[in-house]
């Protein structure tokens, strides 16, 4: 039975966007007249209810794409994704939806002569493959296995797919898994036992399933022409690694005969190893899986086809500890073997890589002073050279000479974007709601889902500025104004902190540390890239190593200052710090090494005590190379940066905010912090999701952990008689 709030929902969506078949603005919906338009503040319900736009694909022609669009069913409280369908080849590119079910839809990959859309549902019981022909006919089923499927592809020559599903590897077959599974339900004994790490990770304990990689062999209709056939079995590992693992993991040859894909063993030496390799397999089965990348014993992943097929290209890292070390493209010559590194002096490292669709570059994102840029790297060796900056550009398709992307920033949600040679395209789709784009070609705008819902909304100005931070050295930092904010005014400000840490608190728009819904409660928000963050250079990334709070706390204390100087509206009295991740431990940290500076501090599943974290941690061997080598070796590098050893310096009030699922922060680290701010009698607050993992995802919690934040920021910072909304 479908929920009464899945079907109003899909009306909604489906009348709000059958508004948008104007010329010229086909993805836009119709604007509101200015005086119906009345100003409002960014809040998380705002934030929560937004579309979510992800996996872009376009058609293998060039002419078509599909996309996922999220939306929030706040009645059964969670996401739900359809697929949407729009041409590229039209002035007028009307949105077509292509599912709507109960049952969300995702991972639609085009069949190889374009005119199918194979996808994931599970709207037969379990998740299955699926086949939508584009042209409005019924969807059809293509599998019916006795357990769900992920992570699916599609072989560029149209003769397979392939897909992840979790079995049990000394099965037979799929009903063995199925079996097992029942019987160890109907068990009365719930022991489970372990003779290794690791025994939980992420969010799960494990069972003894690995999620293997099948192929599927199709006929000339494009159905189902036998059985599964279970590629990756001989070795003990996940494809994809779990638990953010995608079809990225894996790539079919252009003839559709062999398969690569990235797999990591798991040994004992798995919880503090990085070494992971690309594979090459039959696609009927037949022989083992021969590895790529024995001579790298550090990671490799990521594999992509050349689309002439005479080329393998991947992401791989240097040294077997260094966990913090940038990815390279690596490219192979499949007839000869020859490996070439690409851009080799390139200071960037690249997160997601494609082939452009003449097989002359790869497209690749890296992170760049703040922000994620699309970059195209020659695959003849030129220097690479940046396409589209500005904002955050993180999903990117290429088929048929057209170069499709996602794109965010600090004050817009995630839209669609193309690159195109043709100034003329733009027409008037960026007069809307703009989103500026620096580009070497002109971008066209795709879509505006969510303009009408963030078209009376105001969000806060913001800027990016530079300061000197630790060492001299340049650091980058983004401030955003409370969207309160008058001339003369003076307001309280949050310093948000990171995770990672090695990543960047960047041009984004953020769906869980949204500076938007902190400015649109009154605050101003103050976001540095600290030394060992991404997007300035591997010597920045790696200038924190067994450091971890030492210029890190340098580049906050200057950071604030150079604000402060710069930034006459901030109200210096009333400042407080969150943080989540590594931002949690920095919170820890300054708590004892910083105590007098701030009114507030939030702790969202940080690090409390090293110790017992290196010992409890499902991951450690990150820790390893961030504090010096394991603690036993080592325990004064742990124990030189540990929050719990100045836990008598603390003084400043604290939100402790930890999800019970947590296993790469154990929730015993926010319940060491909550206990020590007790013993102390300093006032604290605890907020525990015994349903969440490192992550706040369900609506619902989101709505709560946003209302306990900024309660605690408003009991400890507003001022009554100085913040007019």
């Amino acid at each position: 039975m479908r929920r009464p709030g899945i079907i109003l929902l899909a009306l909604m969506v489906a009348a709000l966007l059958a508004l948008t078949a104007v010329a010229g603005t086909a993805l836009v919906p119709a604007p509101v007249s200015a005086e119906e338009q009345t100003p409002r503040r960014m809040t998380a319900e705002t934030l929560v209810m937004l579309y979510r736009v992800a996996d872009p694909r376009i058609s293998p022609n060039g002419r078509e794409l599909v996309f996922v669009l999220r939306s929030t069913d706040r009645e059964a409280d969670t996401g739900h994704t359809e697929l949407w369908h729009l041409r590229l080849d039209r002035r007028n590119h009307a949105l077509r939806r292509l599912t709507a079910h109960l049952e969300s839809s995702a991972n639609p990959r085009w069949s190889a002569d374009g005119r199918s859309i194979y996808f994931i549902s599970a709207r037969s019981g379990s998740a299955q493959i699926w086949v939508l022909p584009v042209d409005g006919s019924e969807s059809r089923l293509i599998t019916s296995l006795p357990v769900p499927v992920a992570a699916l592809a599609v072989s560029p020559a149209g003769n397979a797919l392939a897909f992840s599903a979790d079995v049990f590897p000394d099965c037979p077959n799929l009903l063995c898994t199925t079996a097992r599974l029942k019987k160890m339900r109907e068990a009365r004994e719930t022991g489970l036992t372990y003779d290794r790490l690791i025994m939980r990770f992420w969010d799960k304990w494990r069972d003894g399933r690995l999620q293997q990689l099948f192929t599927l062999p199709l006929d000339e209709n494009g159905l189902a022409a036998g059985e599964p056939v279970n590629v990756s079995a001989p070795l003990a590992g996940d494809v994809p690694a779990k638990p953010f693992g995608s079809s990225e993991a894996f790539a079919f040859s252009a003839d559709g005969s062999k398969i690569f894909f990235a797999l990591k063993v798991q040994d004992e030496n798995e919880s503090w190893s990085l070494n992971s390799d690309i594979y090459v397999a039959n696609t009927d089965g037949s022989g083992a899986p021969e590895n790529l990348t024995t001579a790298n014993q550090a990671t490799d992943k990521q594999p992509i086809i050349s689309p002439n097929g005479k080329r393998l290209a991947w992401l791989a890292t240097e040294g077997p500890q260094r966990w913090a070390a940038e990815n390279r493209i690596k490219i192979r010559d499949l007839k000869t073997g020859k490996v070439r590194i690409l851009a080799s002096r390139w200071d960037r490292s690249p997160q997601k890589i494609i082939f452009s669709s003449d097989g002359r570059s790869i497209l690749a994102t890296a992170d760049h002073q703040g922000t994620r840029a699309l970059w195209r790297v020659p695959t003849n060796g030129g220097r690479p050279t940046i396409l589209a900056k500005g904002g955050w550009i993180n999903e990117v398709s290429a088929s048929g000479g057209r170069v499709v992307f996602t794109r965010s920033d600090l004050a817009n949600p995630t839209e669609l974007f193309e690159l195109t040679n043709k100034a003329t395209e733009t027409g008037g789709l960026l007069t809307a709601r703009e989103l500026p784009i620096k580009a070497r070609r002109s971008v066209r705008r795709l879509t505006a889902l969510n303009l009408e819902r963030m078209a009376d909304v105001k969000t806060g100005a913001f800027e990016q500025f530079r300061f000197s931070g630790a060492d001299g050295d340049t650091v980058h930092a983004f401030v955003v104004r409370p969207t309160s904010y008058r001339k003369g005014g003076k307001y309280p400000l949050v310093l948000m902190i990171h995770g990672g840490p090695h990543s960047s608190m960047g041009d984004q728009f953020h769906y869980r540390w949204n500076a938007q819904v902190l400015a649109g409660a009154g605050y101003g928000v103050l976001m540095i890239d600290f030394h060992g963050s991404t997007g300035y250079g591997q010597k920045f990334v790696e200038s924190i190593m067994r450091d971890r709070g030492g210029k890190t706390l340098t580049d906050q204390k200057l950071g604030l200052a150079a604000a402060l100087a710069r930034y006459d509206w901030i109200d210096g009295e009333r400042v407080c710090a969150i943080g989540g991740s590594f931002g949690g431990y920095m919170v820890n940290w300054i708590a004892g090494a910083w105590p007098d500076r701030f009114r507030c501090l939030v702790n969202h599943d940080g690090m409390f005590d090293n110790r017992m974290k290196y010992f409890t941690s499902d991951y450690i061997g990150y820790l390893e190379e961030g504090f010096g080598g394991t603690y036993f070796d080592n325990p004064a590098g742990f124990e030189s940066f540990n929050p719990s050893t100045m836990v008598h310096k603390w003084q400043t009030p604290m939100l402790v905010i930890h999800g019970g699922r947590d296993y790469r922060v154990p929730e015993t680290q926010g319940i060491g912090a909550f206990t020590a701010l007790q013993r102390k009698g300093i006032p604290g607050r605890f907020l525990y999701f015994p349903d969440e993992n490192h992550w706040v995802q369900r609506p619902a919690n989101s709505l709560q952990w946003h209302r306990e934040v900024i309660g605690w920021l408003d009991r400890w910072l507003k001022d009554p008689d100085q913040d007019q909304e």
